[in-house]
């Protein structure tokens, strides 16, 4: 195809808006992109358990715990491992991790938030909290940042 024949076939698709081919192309590529993550989904709640199935006690009960708590508080996010360690995705972002005590020979375990997580208070907040045994009250604590985290994001500081 000739170089002049190139630009205007272009130039009317672009008047004309998409083709009924490429509209059918697009919603094909949207139907993928939606069972990719229904798969992502799949495959990262079965590494995130066998994960947690590796773990020594008492990190293994914690993880089992929080990922319930985690799960059942916003199933929108998507489990998966996150430097090896049980992490929940917001839109492909890690957004909360658990770390075992274990992962670094620390006293304690760890559930993190990344910058996604809408924690904010004020000028400063914790990010990271210390786990060391899971009570009515904690398990409420952490569903309450798990609904505080998933929320909408913040403005950008200016």
């Amino acid at each position: 195809m000739s170089e002049r024949r190139k630009r205007t076939r272009s130039a009317e698709a672009d008047s004309e808006g998409f083709t009924p081919e490429e509209r059918a192309a697009m919603r094909e590529r949207a139907r993928e992109l939606r069972a990719e993550r229904r798969n992502a989904q799949v495959d990262g709640e079965i590494a995130v358990r066998a994960k947690i199935a590796e773990m020594p006690e008492p990190d293994r009960t914690l993880a089992e715990r929080i990922h319930a708590l985690v799960t059942a508080t916003a199933p929108e996010l998507t489990p998966r491992l996150w430097y090896g360690m049980p992490a929940y995705a917001k839109d492909g972002k890690v957004l909360c991790f658990f770390q075992g005590a274990s992962k670094f020979n620390a006293r304690y375990a760890t559930l993190g938030f990344t910058d996604i997580a809408t924690l904010d208070e004020g000028t400063m907040w914790p990010t990271a909290y210390a786990v060391t045994a899971l009570t009515p009250e904690v398990e409420a604590m952490i569903v309450a940042l798990v609904r505080k985290a998933t929320r909408s994001s913040p403005e950008p500081a200016s």
